[in-house]
C-alpha cells in the first residue's frame, strides 16, 4: 500500500527500532520475563527521558495499557472523567469497565478535546453518595483525539482541579512525543512536573510495531501492578522483542525526530490546503489535520486510491501525518484535492 492519511498506525517500524529488535534477536539465549539488558536498558532510558525514578511497565497496546492503568485506579464502583472524544470513551470497547469489572467513564465534550477544571470539578461534585458512581480518577489525551495540545499551564490547571476533587491523573500518551515537539517542552513538563500521576507512552505511532510503556510517577500506585500486567497476559516472556524497539526509538533521540518530521508534515498539509482555500476545522499542533470534504469530493479520492477517515459527521475527515509521511506524498495528495474538490 502506498502512504496513506488514514492513520500513524499505519507506518512501519522506523529503522531504528527494527536494528535494535534485530540486534537483540542475535544475541542469543537471554533471561525472559524481563530480566534481560535491553529491557534493562529500554527502562533506564525512559527513565533518563522523564527525568524521574518512575516505575516503568510495558504492555502490548495502548488499549490494554489505558485499561490496566485505570483499572489499577479504581474499584467497580468508580469512574474515570474523560473527554467524550478519547480513546477510552469511543475506541476501547469498553475496556475500562471490563479490566475494573465495573468502572465507568464519564464524559465532558468540551471544545478541542481538551478537558477544562470547570467541567472535571462539575463532574466531580455530581455524585448522590453511594446512589452514583464515585469518580476517583481523571484521564487526559495528549496530544487529543483533534490534535490540539495541552500547555503545561493547562495541565497544572486540570491537575489541580483533579486532586481538589480527591481525583488521580492518567494520562494517554499515545502522540506524546508529537506534544512535546509542538511545544519544546520536556517530557517531565508535560507529565509529572504538571501532576500526572501515571502515563501511558506511547512508541507504536511514532515508529515502534507493538509495546507501549507505563511509567508510574507515584511510586505508591504502581503496588502491586506486576500482577495485573501478568494476569491480563501483557507480561511478556521474550520481553526483549518488545523493549529491544524502544532503546532504538530513545537513543539519539529518534522519538523526537520522528515526532517532529510528522508534525511538519501536517503543517505542510495545513499549508497546502489553505493555499486551496480550504480551512482546518482546528488548530494544527500536532500530526493531525481535519477538514471538511464533501462526500462527493471523498468519493472521488477514494477513486484515487487515497484512504483517511470522516471522523466527524460524514464530511469532517481526519487526515493523519506519520514519522515516515514524504513531502512528496503530502503534495500528490494536495493536487488531487484540489481536483476533486473543484472538480
Amino acid at each position: 500500500m502506498s502512504q496513506q492519511f488514514a492513520s500513524d498506525n499505519n507506518a512501519g517500524m522506523c529503522p531504528e527500532a527494527i536494528s535494535a529488535l534485530l540486534a537483540a534477536n542475535a544475541g542469543g539465549h537471554v533471561p525472559a520475563y524481563g530480566d534481560d539488558p535491553w529491557t534493562s536498558k529500554a527502562v533506564t532510558l525512559l527513565k533518563e527521558l522523564f527525568e524521574t525514578d518512575a516505575k516503568v511497565f510495558f504492555a502490548g497496546n495502548g488499549t490494554a495499557a489505558n485499561a490496566l492503568v485505570l483499572a489499577h485506579l479504581l474499584q467497580p464502583f468508580d469512574a474515570v472523567v474523560g473527554h467524550a472524544l478519547s480513546h477510552i470513551e469511543e475506541d476501547e470497547a469498553n475496556a475500562v469497565g471490563f479490566y475494573s469489572s465495573g468502572g465507568k467513564i464519564i464524559t465532558a465534550d468540551t471544545p478541542n478535546a481538551k478537558l477544562t477544571p470547570h467541567a472535571i470539578a462539575e463532574i466531580a461534585g455530581r455524585g448522590r453518595g453511594v446512589h452514583a458512581v464515585r469518580p476517583r480518577a481523571v484521564s487526559l489525551t495528549q496530544s487529543t483525539e483533534l490534535g490540539t495540545v495541552y500547555s503545561p499551564q493547562e495541565l497544572a490547571a486540570l491537575t489541580d482541579a483533579a486532586r481538589r476533587a480527591g481525583l488521580r491523573v492518567h494520562m494517554d500518551g499515545a502522540r506524546l512525543a508529537n506534544a512535546v515537539a509542538h511545544t519544546g517542552r520536556s517530557p517531565a513538563d508535560l507529565t509529572w512536573r504538571a501532576g500526572v500521576d501515571v502515563l501511558v507512552f506511547g512508541g507504536v505511532k511514532n515508529g515502534l510495531g507493538f509495546g507501549e510503556a507505563i511509567l508510574f510517577f507515584d511510586a505508591a500506585l504502581a503496588d502491586a501492578f506486576e500482577w495485573r500486567v501478568k494476569q491480563s497476559g501483557h507480561l511478556t516472556s521474550k520481553a526483549r522483542f518488545v523493549t529491544a524497539p524502544w532503546v532504538g526509538l530513545l537513543e539519539n533521540g529518534v522519538w523526537l525526530r520522528n515526532a517532529q518530521h510528522a508534525n511538519a508534515m501536517a503543517k505542510r498539509l495545513e499549508a497546502g490546503l489553505a493555499r486551496l482555500g480550504l480551512a482546518t476545522l482546528y488548530p494544527v499542533e500536532a500530526n493531525a489535520v481535519f477538514i471538511e470534504i464533501t462526500v462527493d469530493a471523498q468519493k472521488r479520492l477514494f477513486a484515487k486510491g487515497w484512504r483517511f477517515y470522516p471522523f466527524l459527521g460524514a464530511t469532517g475527515c481526519r487526515l493523519m501525518c506519520a514519522w515516515d509521511t514524504q513531502p512528496e506524498t503530502v503534495d500528490r495528495f494536495l493536487a488531487d484535492v484540489a481536483d476533486a474538490v473543484y472538480a
